[in-house]
């Protein structure tokens, strides 16, 4: 898991081995036996490659495989992979449980579905509610003093 993403996430963001080592504050040697799985880094080591990756440090230790993609990167800070869903002939979806737990939600509950080009999010209704009447007042103020 950690040596399969230090090479994955090194090699997405274009570093060399040295490169990464002299950022980190260790010698290359030290970082390629992080890489083999011969050794693993302390908490401050990871911590800070967290940082450089723009991570967490569970992300970092952690995998998320997904069926007929594999292992995924880990994600940037405050971004998540809960899973795969799958639609049924109703149009329905179960969201995974994990995620259900991270955000409160439970039957019932109402969320506003809302996109971009990228796909689909789902909010709560009373955070969606909250947002939209701070923006309102925001650009109704602003009008105001045009």
């Amino acid at each position: 898991m950690l040596k399969d993403n230090l090479a994955l996430l090194r090699n997405m963001h274009g570093y060399s081995q040295e490169e990464l080592a002299e950022r980190i504050g260790i010698s290359r040697q030290a970082y390629g036996k992080w890489e083999s799985g011969a050794t693993i880094p302390d908490i401050e080591k990871c911590q800070r490659l967290a940082e450089v990756y723009g991570t967490t440090i569970d992300s970092l230790v952690g995998s998320v495989q997904l069926e007929g993609i594999g292992l995924l990167p880990p994600a940037p800070k405050g971004k998540n992979v809960w899973g795969v869903v799958t639609i049924n002939e109703r149009g329905q979806i179960v969201i995974p449980k994990a995620a259900r737990e991270a955000f409160s939600l439970s039957g019932g509950q109402r969320l506003v579905v809302a996109s971009d080009e990228m796909g689909i999010a789902l909010l709560p209704v009373e955070l969606f509610e909250n947002r939209m009447r701070a923006f309102m007042d925001y650009a109704a103020r602003n009008g105001e003093s045009e």
